[in-house]
């Protein structure tokens, strides 16, 4: 079932006369680029993913409220981490899930509590260091700044300034002639700090200040901030025949937006659903998910259970259900690097347009076992969708996902699955074209099954 041969986008798959209408093609890829320029942040892709759900007839749910057991389509925010879920008619309350698991977060430099510095006539901003980005990747690039505002009445407010703002500037050659031979070495804490401005006289409270300014807030209404950076180049298609996509944060907002595609299309269609569908897009993923809102928190299964729970449900049936679920923690892996080749296993090389990717590791970094397999098999089977598999080269360490902490904390069956790109962890990521909507499609089918 395995290939690496590279589909044709007419060739769109169809999965069977019911899912015609709800196939992904490539205007997916096109959306897809839309919805990575206006995320930003975690706040921001969350936003966006549940405008689309609602969109679709979902409607949020408060989790300080009581849940009402009927059917339809409902969703959670909390902070950078949303919660979705369909229940179809006549659902029963041990009915159990299919969840597709992403996160929000990507690696990148984030605003100190006391931003404000500079040195030498250069006025600057203080980042701290998110997840592990490739840093060379964010020099001498033009930078916005986005997040969230805490406002002293504790409402909240989303802001994203998407123009250059900032720039972390390289030393010049000239003046480091070791950079050639030794390459090049950054400390993180003196050489990642972005110039915003010119000025001797560095005045706390600049920051903020502006942003209150650029949302018309009053001065000092904001108490709290959560401010990342990134990067105002637009994605974009890329190559002779534009089969690529170079962009920011596809890591991992390429599976949350597909997986808000897939459920919003499922719930349109709602065609005997045997499960109840569910998108859990987690924050924090980058830095360990020991979070409110990461997956090692327990937000999921909160949201699991109060759903049995709605529909006049027992323990017993919640523990029915969850023994009944299975998910596929979707996120990026690596497509094997042209320049690189020896540093993957030697019999394993996925390829970009390939199709998605099963990722498997004997160490449980990766939550795959065979049976999980034969699930993720059978639903490309059911779009006509090609998948690879991606196992570590022994000699490399192996990176890991939500899937194996929502497997061992829920009991939840889990397959890690997910895209293939190159250039991880940059400021900016490229991957197949094509990927996206084949993606996309094998979580429709399911999703459905």
């Amino acid at each position: 079932m395995s290939t690496s041969s590279r589909p044709s986008p007419a060739a769109t798959p169809t999965g069977g006369a019911s899912r015609a209408s709800h196939t992904f093609d490539r205007g997916h890829t096109d959306d897809l680029m839309s919805f990575l320029a206006a995320s930003p942040s975690p706040y921001h892709a969350v936003a966006n993913a549940a405008e689309r759900l609602e969109k679709a007839g979902f409607r949020q749910v408060d989790e300080t409220e009581a849940w009402d057991g009927t059917s339809g389509g409902r969703y959670v925010l909390r902070g950078g981490a949303i919660i979705a879920w369909y229940v179809p008619e006549g659902a029963e309350p041990h009915t159990p899930f299919r969840i597709v698991g992403a996160h929000t977060d990507s690696p990148n430099l984030r605003v100190k509590p006391r931003p404000d510095s500079g040195a030498h006539g250069w006025r600057q901003i203080a980042v701290e260091i998110y997840g592990g980005p490739l840093l060379n990747s964010w020099l001498d690039r033009d930078l916005g700044l986005a997040g969230r505002l805490t406002l002293r009445d504790g409402s909240t407010r989303l802001v994203n300034v998407d123009r250059p703002l900032l720039r972390v500037p390289q030393l010049a050659i000239h003046l480091d002639r070791s950079v050639t031979a030794e390459g090049l070495k950054l400390d993180k804490q003196r050489h990642l700090q972005p110039v915003w401005g010119l000025g001797g006289d560095v005045r706390d409270g600049d920051l903020i200040a502006f942003l209150e300014q650029e949302l018309d807030l009053a001065a000092g209404e904001v108490t709290g901030w959560d401010l990342m950076t990134h990067s105002v180049e637009a994605p974009s298609y890329l190559g002779r025949d534009r089969e690529l996509v170079a962009g920011p944060r596809m890591d991992n907002l390429l599976s949350v937006h597909a997986a808000t595609a897939a459920l919003t299309a499922v719930a349109s269609a709602d065609a005997g659903l045997a499960h109840i569908p569910v998108l859990a897009a987690f924050d924090h993923e980058e830095n360990g998910s020991q979070s409110d809102t990461g997956a090692d928190g327990p937000l999921l299964g909160s949201v699991l259970e109060r759903s049995v729970f709605a529909r006049g449900g027992s323990y017993e049936d919640r523990a029915r259900a969850f023994a009944g679920t299975v998910c596929l923690s979707s996120d990026t892996g690596h497509a094997v690097h042209p320049n690189y080749a020896e540093r993957h296993d030697p019999t394993h090389h996925p390829r970009a347009n390939g199709g998605p990717i099963l990722k498997v590791n004997v160490n449980n970094r990766y939550a795959t076992d065979g049976s999980g397999r034969a699930i993720f098999a059978a639903a490309c089977d059911k779009a006509g969708v090609p998948f690879q598999t991606f196992v570590s080269n022994n000699a490399m360490p192996c990176g890991t996902t939500i899937g194996p902490i929502t497997a061992a904390r829920h009991g939840i069956r889990t397959v890690d699955i997910g895209a293939a790109i190159l250039s991880m962890h940059s400021a900016r990521e490229l991957c197949g074209a094509d990927d996206p909507y084949l993606l996309a499609n094998a979580l429709v089918a399911f999703l459905e099954d």
